[in-house]
């Protein structure tokens, strides 16, 4: 059986709030050394993943603002170049505890990206949580009701720009069945497991091979591990 999820702004906005306030928490207890470990976003230390997610609520006007300030991301020419160099940019002029503390700001606010949805946010917030906390062996669940929204709306946009900014592994011809809550989509070999590393899948992360099962596991590791 699908569900259909149904994303209500509160909802969406709630998980928002409730991951940006547990991973400020996480941060907040690192180490210098762990802030410096790599991420799993390649090239990506911990430090400029959570730097980046500071930067969840650009409108027009801040990116122009941005760009003034820091002249050299006009060499960013591509959507992913954009966000590795404002990332790199704001983790060299945020110290440790700032970060945090924009972090914490931004609880409670509705604001967001232009251009996205906050179920980009919340993507975001989930997806980057767990490349910092993954690699430092920390543990940092998401809610299964957050990744839920969020798997959803990765499934529904994967053939979308909002995807480009994903490694894509391919899934068609896959079903992807979470085992912790009501939610299944595609056809084909199943890929069972936490709809938390559905969501991973989802946006790229090779990672959460290890925390799926069911034959579509197997026959998926070569293809990822050769586009790797």
């Amino acid at each position: 059986m699908t569900t259909k999820t149904i994303a209500r702004a509160d909802d969406v906005w709630d998980a928002i709030d409730d991951q940006r306030a547990r991973t400020a928490d996480l941060l907040e207890q690192l180490t210098a050394d762990q802030w410096d470990h790599p991420s799993l976003c390649e090239g990506w230390a911990v430090r400029h993943v959570a730097a980046h997610l500071t930067l969840q609520q650009q409108r027009l006007g801040d990116f122009a603002t941005f760009i003034a300030r820091h002249p050299r991301m006009l060499r960013s020419l591509t959507l992913n170049a954009t966000i590795h160099d404002s990332a790199v940019i704001q983790a060299r002029v945020l110290s440790s505890a700032e970060i945090v503390a924009r972090i914490r700001s931004m609880i409670d606010s509705r604001k967001h990206n232009v251009g996205v949805t906050p179920l980009e946010t919340l993507t975001d917030i989930l997806v980057h949580s767990q490349d910092m906390a993954i690699p430092l062996g920390l543990d940092l669940a998401m809610r299964p009701a957050s990744a839920t929204l969020a798997a959803t709306r990765r499934w529904d946009t994967r053939d979308s720009w909002l995807n480009k900014v994903f490694r894509r592994i391919p899934l068609d011809g896959y079903r992807l069945a979470a085992t912790d809550t009501d939610w299944t989509r595609g056809a084909g070999l199943e890929v069972a497991g936490p709809i938390a590393a559905i969501l991973l899948l989802l946006t790229g992360r090779s990672v959460a091979l290890d925390r799926l099962t069911g034959a579509g596991v197997d026959a998926l590791r070569p293809v990822v591990s050769s586009s790797s």
